[in-house]
């Protein structure tokens, strides 16, 4: 960068360092290569502006060069043999680098080369990349939270609302079909950049546990209770699904323990629907039921004689 820094930041130099980072935000803005497609003049003069800060923008850079001890690029300055900065070999432009490699580097451009302007100014997007040049897209950085979401959410899909630590609210859409643990991308919606464009608020969902249901891979296994009657003569009983009540048939002589299964009535996994799978549970009437005392009693006796 060739120059004065404190010209191509268009600051004197007693500018504060809050002074020095808003004229650089004002320019940056302004010589964005996305915002100058094709300008070269603008990209060039970006590039200066960007150097120019990197040495302004940092305490010891700036203090040195104000004492004379570095250039515009960073190099260091020649103080004549047996002082200051050492022997060695003058570099392009008058710079000069030590025999070690000094600040100069190989072809004299000084720090630019070390700089990593995606630390420095934070994630990079933009066309840059595919033009085959540095991006110089600012962007905040992103935000995770993780959202608890219903299993009939999951399924179905709905739209629910987080909250941030910093007090904002965000709605966020939850496609049918979600996974356990899937993450779901919000654009702009994370930390503000230093030039406006803030980055991504990445929600991880979390499937909460079910009173009733419970998920092994994308299959969904229940207990359902069925009455006596059914289990013996067979017949056709309602089974609740996450998606509403469906008829299901009994086979006649079903014990408890039987596995039922619905088919495409189940979870999500990797975008593949499970089945529901419903264990049967016989259950008795009232004890006091007169019918069913009778024939267990004649049950037991003809089951005893025969024993």
């Amino acid at each position: 960068m060739a120059g004065d820094p404190y010209k191509e930041l268009g600051v004197a130099r007693t500018a504060s360092a809050e002074e020095i980072k808003k004229a650089f935000r004002k320019l940056a803005k302004d010589l964005h290569p996305d915002k100058n497609p094709g300008d070269k003049a603008a990209e060039e003069r970006f590039k200066r502006v960007t150097a120019a800060f990197d040495l302004l923008g940092d305490k010891d850079k700036r203090a040195k060069f104000d004492r004379g001890e570095i250039d515009a690029d960073g190099r260091e300055q020649f103080r004549g043999f047996g002082g200051g900065a050492g022997g060695g070999r003058a570099g392009p432009g008058g710079g000069f680098s030590g025999f070690g490699g000094g600040a100069g580097g190989p072809g004299g451009r000084g720090n630019f080369e070390n700089i990593d302007l995606d630390e420095l100014f934070g994630m990079f997007g933009g066309q840059g990349r595919q033009r085959g040049a540095r991006d110089f897209t600012p962007k905040g950085q992103d935000v995770r939270a993780t959202l608890e979401i219903s299993l009939e959410d999951s399924i179905t899909g709905a739209t629910r609302r987080i909250q941030f630590s910093d007090g904002r609210t965000l709605d966020v859409t939850i496609p049918k079909g979600a996974g356990d643990g899937q993450v779901i991308r919000l654009r702009g919606q994370g930390a503000p950049g230093r030039l406006g464009q803030a980055g991504d608020a990445l929600i991880e969902l979390k499937i909460a546990p079910h009173p009733l249901y419970r998920r092994e891979g994308a299959d969904l296994v229940m207990d359902l209770p069925i009455a006596a009657p059914d289990a013996v003569l067979g017949g056709k009983v309602m089974v609740p699904t996450p998606e509403g009540r469906v008829s299901m048939t009994v086979p006649a002589g079903s014990n408890s323990g039987k596995v039922l299964r619905l088919k495409g009535r189940g979870g999500h996994v990797g975008g593949r629907r499970g089945d529901l799978l419903a264990k049967l549970v016989v259950t008795l009437p009232d004890p006091h039921d007169a019918a069913l005392v009778k024939y267990a009693e004649t049950w037991r006796a003809k089951n005893a004689e025969t024993s």
